[in-house]
This record gives C-alpha cells, sequence and structure tokens, in this order.
C-alpha cells in the first residue's frame, strides 16, 4: 500500500463493527452515503446515515438537544493529514466532528480487494466493548 495507491475519492460501501464476545454491530445502519477522499492535499471523510431525519422543533442552532444528538449520531466527518506506512493508513486528524479526534491519530489497516478498500482499526483493546471497526469503500467513479 502507497499513497499512490488510495489516491483519489472513495465512496463508502459499509461500516461493520465486530465485537470480541460475537455481536457485531453497524454504528449507522446499513444503507450510509459518503466517502473517503486522499489527495495531495490530505483527508477527508464524511460518513451519514442515509435518509437522515430532518430537524422539525427548529433549525440548526434552536432545534431540540434530542434531534441535534440525533443528527451528531447519524453523521462522521474529519480530515487532515495522511501517511501510508506499509499497509497503515495514518489518519493526522486537525478537525473533526469529535472534539477529541483534533490532533491525534487515527491508524487503519489498509487492503485493496478487486477495488474494494478495506480500512480496519482495533477499538477498546482490554475491555468489554473491545472489536474491530472494518470500513469498505470502493473507487467513486
Amino acid at each position: 500500500m502507497n499513497r499512490e495507491t488510495i489516491r483519489g475519492r472513495w465512496a463508502i460501501l459499509s461500516w461493520e463493527q465486530v465485537y470480541d464476545d460475537g455481536r457485531v454491530v453497524y454504528p449507522m445502519g446499513t444503507a450510509l452515503e459518503g466517502f473517503i477522499e486522499y489527495s495531495d492535499f490530505g483527508m477527508f471523510c464524511v460518513i451519514a446515515k442515509a435518509d437522515r431525519e430532518p430537524f422539525v422543533s427548529g433549525g440548526q442552532w434552536s432545534a431540540s438537544d434530542a434531534e441535534k444528538a440525533a443528527a451528531y449520531g447519524s453523521y462522521l466527518t474529519y480530515a487532515g493529514a495522511f501517511d501510508v506506512q506499509g499497509d497503515t493508513v495514518l489518519h493526522h486528524v486537525r478537525h473533526s466532528l469529535f472534539p477529541n479526534w483534533e490532533g491525534g491519530t487515527q491508524r487503519r489497516i489498509a487492503h485493496l480487494d478487486g477495488g474494494v478498500l478495506a480500512l480496519t482499526a482495533r477499538l477498546e483493546e482490554g475491555s468489554s466493548e473491545a472489536r474491530t471497526a472494518t470500513l469498505r469503500w470502493r473507487r467513486a467513479e
């Protein structure tokens, strides 16, 4: 894997989390929209649950806290620089919906198979919530 191999835009296919206890979870369901893009300027990722519910109690600033929380839980975005080291892609997060990611590095094991790019990560290792998250992408047209 190298920068040239992953350069370009990739459309999201799936996001699955397999817990060590056997549970399988799809954090935003099985119908997703979004992309990850790698370029000379860095990387940008956006993933959204398809058919997100619009706010009914107000606009982006005045909607109810419950509606804002639902919107937060149905959308993920982050951006920054990236490096490729062997089969590992390092996303150096500068901007993110999640404030705790900013300034950190997200490590993803990358595997390209038949036009599908799989990015995997181990999460919460050593806890009862330990799991492997896999995001699958296809090259966007």
